[in-house]
C-alpha cells in the first residue's frame, strides 16, 4: 500500500493548511498524535494514559464480512495505527481479536523503532492479551517474546500458562471475571503506563463502560458493510448517561476520516 498524505482538517491552522507527508520514521505524525491537551487528564491518574484505536465503516461496522478489519482499513489508517504503537508501552487486545486478526509479536519497522528510541522507549511495545480461558495460539505462546496474558484465578489453564511462558508473563486480575482496574494497576506496576487498546469491540465496550478510556482514535472507512456486524462497542449495556467526547483532531486522506476524541467520564454528584 502506498501511504497517502494526511491533511489536518481540525484544529484549523492560522496560516497554511497543515499536512503530514509520508515519512518512514513518522516522527512528525507521532508528535502530533501525542500532543496532550491540558484538559484531557482523566480519573486514571497522571501516570496512566489509556488510548483506544478502532475503525468503522460508514454504517457502523467494526469489521468487514470476513470478521476482520483488514477488509475495511487501508494505508491512511495504517499510518495512525503504527504511530500509536510507537507511543505505546503495551498494546492491549482481547483473545478473540488475537485469534481472528492473527496477532504475532509486536515488531515495529526499523525507522519507527528509531523514532520510538528517540522518545525514550528503547524496547518494543509489549502485547497484553485478555483471556479468561487462556486459549491462545501456540505460535504466540511459544514466540521468543510471548505476550503478557491477563487472566483469572479460576482459569483451569493457569498453572500450564505460568509454566509455559513464565510466571512473570501471567497477570491474574480477578477470580471469575477479568477486573480491568486490577489489570491496569498491574500494568502500571510493571512500568507500562501508556496503554493502547486495539480491541476487539467487547473489550473496548467494557473499558468504556468502566470509564477507563482517556482517548479514542476512530477511523471512518469510506465503505458500507451491511450485515449483522459488531459496532466498535459490542455487547455493552446502555451507557447511562451516554459518555461525552471532545474532538481533539481530525485528519483526512482519500475519503478516510481519522478522528481523535477525548472521552469524558460522566459527572459525579455528591448526594445532599
Amino acid at each position: 500500500m502506498t501511504a497517502p498524505t494526511l491533511d489536518v482538517l481540525l484544529p484549523r491552522s492560522e496560516s497554511a493548511p497543515r499536512r503530514f507527508e509520508p515519512r518512514a520514521d513518522e516522527a512528525e505524525l507521532v508528535a502530533f498524535v501525542d500532543e496532550r491537551p491540558a484538559d484531557t487528564t482523566q480519573h486514571t491518574g497522571p501516570t496512566l494514559v489509556v488510548r483506544a484505536n478502532m475503525i468503522a465503516t460508514l454504517d457502523g461496522a467494526a469489521t468487514g464480512p470476513d470478521h476482520v478489519t483488514g477488509s475495511i482499513n487501508g494505508a491512511a489508517d495504517l499510518r495512525v495505527f503504527e504511530s500509536l504503537r510507537v507511543l505505546a508501552d503495551v498494546v492491549l487486545v482481547g483473545a478473540g481479536t488475537v485469534r481472528q486478526e492473527r496477532y504475532g509479536t509486536l515488531d515495529l519497522p526499523a525507522p519507527l523503532a528509531r523514532t520510538r528510541r528517540a522518545l525514550g522507549r528503547p524496547a518494543p511495545p509489549e502485547l497484553a492479551v485478555v483471556t479468561r480461558s487462556g486459549d491462545l495460539p501456540d505460535a504466540l505462546l511459544d514466540a521468543p517474546r510471548p505476550p503478557l496474558v491477563v487472566t483469572i484465578a479460576t482459569n483451569p489453564r493457569l498453572g500450564a500458562l505460568r509454566e509455559r511462558i513464565g510466571t512473570d508473563r501471567v497477570v491474574v486480575a480477578g477470580e471469575v471475571e477479568v477486573d480491568l482496574v486490577v489489570m491496569l494497576r498491574a500494568l502500571v506496576d510493571r512500568g507500562l503506563t501508556s496503554v493502547l487498546a486495539e480491541g476487539g469491540p467487547s473489550l473496548l465496550a467494557e473499558l468504556v463502560a468502566r470509564d477507563l478510556v482517556d482517548e479514542l482514535f476512530l477511523t471512518w472507512s469510506p465503505t458500507v458493510a451491511g450485515g449483522p456486524a459488531p459496532r466498535i462497542l459490542d455487547g455493552a449495556p446502555w451507557l447511562r448517561p451516554p459518555r461525552e467526547a471532545t474532538l481533539l483532531h481530525l485528519l483526512h486522506a482519500d475519503g478516510v476520516l481519522l478522528g481523535r476524541w477525548g472521552v469524558r467520564a460522566p459527572a459525579r454528584h455528591e448526594s445532599n
